[in-house]
């Protein structure tokens, strides 16, 4: 059985991912561009990636293929259809980085309320030594209780963002897409009219594109804070970024994008300078033990197959 990983640098340097020998004859690329899929593939039997794009004209030349498997949660970038079509199993993992996704979440959105690019960078420059007086407060920043922090999604990680939310004393507003009976669950324009820090959990799909537009932040009447550790495309970058400049948000930190990297013509780039926003790159999944237990779980995957079992198979959902 031949395996390839097309993507390898994704999960980082540190990792080692010679468990995958152990299944078949394994080849592991650094990265692979567009235009070298078809060759390394062509003769995968199981093919893994993070975020190389298996459309169904890539996917047609890989004669032999009989799995994907993801090393992410979101499998967006494969096609489901053509792997439903023809057999393919398709796998992803679900829930390996919650710690680490909500540490980096909440990380950003505390880091804004506090103002601490600010702070950092006054100390840095010489400012404060200059200054002759032993502290700075302004900007002005404030508690967190009694302020409300607004979901949208509400999966493992929207909930462990809302623990942690109200160990600060905050109250938890939803917006979720499949509100059990009982639940309260707001509509995307009410979370932001009624929410301090919105930050955004919610899967990428056809009613997630863009969701986060123009029409939703008009309803942002606190100006609140708003952290993307979704997807990129789960908002519309040209509005959020009007919506930053005009004051509508009074800050904006997020790790996806739309494209990525970044493209160099996205309207996020007009917000480099400014101090009440972050970018990360794509780095929140990422803590070190998070991608230890990705690469287990790939390994897990893969033998479940060879097994005949259907272990978090999505071309089965």
């Amino acid at each position: 059985m031949k395996i390839v990983l097309l993507d390898a640098g994704t999960l980082g340097r540190d990792m080692d991912v010679s468990c995958f020998s152990g299944l078949g004859s394994f080849t592991a690329y650094t990265s692979t561009a567009a235009d070298e899929v078809v060759e390394r593939i062509k003769d995968a039997d199981v093919i893994i990636t993070n975020k190389v794009q298996l459309t169904a004209d890539v996917l047609a030349h890989a004669k032999n293929v009989r799995l994907v498997c993801i090393t992410a949660t979101g499998y967006d970038n494969v096609s489901m259809a053509y792997a439903k079509e023809h057999g393919i199993g398709v796998c992803n993992v679900r829930d390996y980085s919650t710690d680490s996704v909500v540490l980096v979440t909440v990380s950003l959105a505390l880091s804004l309320v506090c103002h601490l690019p600010v702070y950092d960078r006054y100390c840095k420059s010489g400012a404060y030594t200059a200054s002759g007086v032993h502290n700075l407060l302004e900007p002005v920043f404030y508690e967190l209780s009694g302020k409300t922090w607004g979901l949208y999604g509400y999966g493992s990680i929207g909930k462990r963002v809302a623990q942690a939310a109200k160990a600060f004393g905050c109250e938890i507003a939803v917006c979720r897409r499949h509100p059990a009976d009982g639940q309260t669950n707001l509509t995307l324009p009410e979370l932001f009219e009624t929410s301090d820090i919105i930050s955004l959990h919610t899967p990428l799909n056809e009613q997630t594109l863009h969701s986060v537009n123009r029409d939703v932040l008009k309803h942002a009447a606190k100006k609140p804070i708003l952290i993307n550790a979704a997807r990129g495309a789960v908002v519309d970058e040209e509005a959020v970024a009007c919506a930053v400049e005009s004051g509508l948000l009074s800050g904006f930190a997020t790790d996806v994008y739309e494209g990525e990297p970044m493209r160099a013509d996205s309207p996020l780039r007009r917000l480099a300078g400014r101090d009440n926003v972050l970018f990360t790159p794509h780095m929140a999944w990422g803590a070190y033990e998070a991608r230890k237990r990705l690469i287990e779980e790939v390994y897990r995957n893969i033998e479940a197959f060879l097994n005949g079992e259907t272990r978090s198979r999505v071309d089965c959902l």
